[in-house]
């Protein structure tokens, strides 16, 4: 009798450790699960906030551009010849104003696309608005800035409009 109870104890271990054996293998697969789910929510929670701080980056993008006719047109009563005391004043006030603007523009993140005569052509920063034979410049050179650009931080408000050489 005694082998009898032999076997069934050898029985019942032997289904003992298969059930240990698939119970393991069951918690190293929910294991793996969980990491996989928590490195997935690691990712969307990084991605999510990468997309907030493009948001509040960009989020003064249409109110910047608007502002590029406002500053257009404080740099042309610049341009405007004055003969008298009073004009002059108020030629100043307008400087003034205008560099107080830009400044506030790039305080928050808006600059100027510097370009100047004699630089090479960029399309992703220029806008060529005129071609031509100028034999001052080589091909491909800006002759003459026609508009200031303006980014906001990476993205291109407007483009500079400028006249190149053929």
């Amino acid at each position: 009798m005694d082998t009898k109870k032999d076997e069934n104890l050898e029985e019942e271990l032997q289904e003992e450790n298969s059930e240990l054996e698939l119970l393991k293998a069951e918690n190293a697969d929910l294991k793996d699960k969980y990491a996989r789910a928590n490195a997935d929510f690691e990712n969307i929670k990084k991605r999510m906030q990468r997309e907030k701080e493009q948001m509040i980056a960009f989020a003064n993008e249409g109110f910047a551009k608007d502002l590029l006719d406002v500053i257009d047109t404080l740099e042309a009563a610049l341009n405007v010849e004055v003969e008298d005391e009073i004009s002059a004043k108020i030629k100043e006030g307008v400087k003034n104003t205008l560099d107080l603007l830009l400044k506030k523009l790039k305080n928050h993140g808006v600059d100027v696309i510097e370009a100047k005569e004699g630089d090479e052509f960029n399309p992703d920063l220029h806008e060529a608005m005129f071609y031509g034979e100028n034999t001052d410049f080589n091909t491909n050179q800006i002759t003459q800035i026609l508009q200031k650009g303006y980014k906001l931080r990476d993205r291109i408000l407007r483009h500079a409009k400028v006249s190149v050489a053929k």
